[in-house]
């Protein structure tokens, strides 16, 4: 009896010292380290999420959608609880167009993350989700979206995968497109199953871009730089650039040709623009009181400058020719002549009124400035090859928009893209003068002479409406020697219309054309001729 008394004794201490650890635990637990175990609960069972804004829209000047944002998903996965990684990459692959072996890669590694898909479509995401393959989440994002595809490609850009503009109005107008990220809290049970979501922080949105562009008039250029803008406000209608890129779907080209399409090359490509420059070589002499439309030149199928023999194009005799007919005929020597009556310093000052050598100030990244020479870099042979368009470096935006102040009456006036931000109208550009009223009048007058029966463009006509321009065919310079290359050039044709009353003008630049010839007159001008004949009646331009 004794014994068991003992033994229930000895059990009853061991329970009574159990009951003491236990309480003593509680205690230790409860009071001493309460506050650290609540808070890591709290953080498992408690995560903040960032809500990703969605990204302002891009349209053209009627509303038509050229860069959006939708609802995607990015697709990830945690190695460690992907139970069958051969079985999740056979009913994943079809769906997240990825091969078998890179996905079994890819679920194999021996990390806690990986990412199987970067902004997938909602209705793509939806299906993968739908396999419930432990392991694999979706994280909600926001997808950009170019549904014109080609369209303005290299204006518009791309943004990357963490959702920054990288190129284009993307990337210069990142900082209004993108809008700010929220956050949001979730709690979630014991398995992990959200039980409360609230945001403490809502998202902002990106703000909208409204550009000036077209998009039924953008999508007529092809194979050049081409840029068609309202000479009198400055308003980019179209730009277009090739070769044409799809930018919804970047990882089909490798990232050095990726870089090569993005450039804008309307304001990123330097090139000697030619004969389109003899107007402003022309514009300074008129301008000065030294010549007029009328003033007769002798003209001689070459000139010497310093040693140097320049020609015109096609040989003819030695002939007398107005001021409006060397433009009409685009004649070198004509030119030379002309810039000879300026002189290098008044010459000199005219490059530089008309915006060369500075960016134009366009609202688009990229911009280059051209090359021109300062008055004490001239060498004796300058004034030979500098009137004619040889010898300094233009961008085709610069171009453009000297043209744009001949035809708006002779103020130049920054061109731009943007026209309304959030719906906001942006004010105009404000311009300044470089040329009279008469001048720019006397100028367009000539500009329509070279489309007439004697001109470099005497092929194109628009039935209805009276046409001004000028043709342009530069060599470029062989980089391997230094020198003018003989089968390398950039034919150009600049014009617009109605020639007395211009609202719609139109640049093309052709680099290196193959297509059988190397002139403006034959390979830019006639696409001119296309665009315009269905910009003007399409913008309710009447005939004139």
């Amino acid at each position: 009896m004794a014994v068991v008394q003992r033994r229930v004794g000895v059990i009853f201490g061991l329970f009574f010292l159990l009951l003491v650890v236990a309480a003593g635990r509680t205690v230790y637990l409860g009071v001493l380290r309460g506050g650290a175990l609540r808070k890591a609960a709290s953080n498992e069972q408690l995560s903040y999420e960032t809500v990703t804004a969605p990204r302002g829209t891009i349209t053209d000047r009627n509303g038509v959608g050229l860069a959006i944002s939708e609802p995607a998903q990015d697709i990830s996965a945690d190695p460690y609880l992907v139970k069958a990684p051969l079985e999740a990459a056979q009913r994943l692959a079809p769906l997240l167009g990825e091969s078998q072996s890179s996905l079994l890669t890819k679920l194999s590694e021996r990390r806690g993350f990986v990412y199987l898909a970067r902004a997938l479509p909602a209705r793509a995401a939806q299906a993968v989700l739908a396999l419930k393959i432990a392991g694999v989440t979706g994280t909600p994002v926001m997808r950009r979206v170019y549904p014109r595809r080609t369209l303005a490609a290299q204006v518009l850009g791309l943004v990357g995968a963490e959702g920054v503009g990288l190129a284009g109005l993307e990337y210069s107008a990142n900082g209004l497109l993108s809008g700010h990220a929220g956050e949001r809290r979730v709690v979630s049970d014991e398995i992990g199953q959200p039980v409360s979501i609230s945001e403490p922080r809502r998202e902002v949105p990106g703000k909208s871009l409204t550009l000036t562009l077209d998009a039924n008039i953008q999508q007529r250029p092809k194979d050049a730089t081409a840029i068609v803008m309202d000479p009198r406000s400055g308003a980019i209608l179209a730009l277009a650039n090739w070769p044409q890129v799809d930018v919804n779907d970047p990882s089909a080209y490798s990232p050095e040709a990726m870089a090569n399409a993005m450039e804008d090359r309307a304001v990123g490509f330097d090139y000697e623009p030619g004969s389109t420059f003899k107007a402003v070589t022309v514009s300074g002499a008129i301008e000065a009181g030294l010549i007029t439309p009328s003033t007769p030149f002798n003209i001689p199928d070459e000139i010497e400058v310093a040693e140097k023999t320049i020609h015109d194009d096609t040989e003819h005799p030695e002939e007398t020719l107005t001021t409006a007919q060397i433009l009409a005929r685009s004649s070198n020597v004509g030119a030379i002549k002309i810039g000879a009556l300026e002189g290098a310093p008044r010459f000199n000052e005219w490059v530089h009124r008309f915006g060369f050598g500075e960016p134009t100030g366009v609202d688009l990244p990229g911009e280059e400035k051209g090359v021109t020479l300062a008055l004490n870099e001239y060498s004796g042979s300058s004034m030979g090859n500098l009137p004619i368009g040889q010898g300094e470096l233009v961008t085709p935006m610069q171009m453009a928009t000297a043209y744009a102040a001949i035809a708006n009456g002779g103020i130049l006036r920054p061109p731009h893209i943007v026209g309304a931000i959030d719906g906001r109208p942006l004010p105009e550009p404000a311009g300044h003068r470089i040329i009279s009223r008469t001048t720019a009048a006397e100028l367009r007058q000539m500009l329509k002479g070279v489309l007439g029966p004697e001109g470099t463009a005497h092929e194109v006509s628009i039935p209805g409406y009276e046409l001004a321009g000028k043709t342009g065919t530069a060599s470029k310079v062989d980089t391997a020697t230094g020198e003018y290359s003989k089968t390398a050039y950039v034919a150009s044709f600049i014009g617009f219309a109605p020639a007395n009353d211009p609202k719609l003008l139109c640049a093309i630049v052709v680099d290196e054309p193959s297509a059988g010839s190397i002139y403006g007159g034959t390979v830019a001008a006639p696409a001119f001729g296309q665009i315009m004949s269905f910009a003007l009646p399409y913008l309710g331009i009447a005939p004139g």
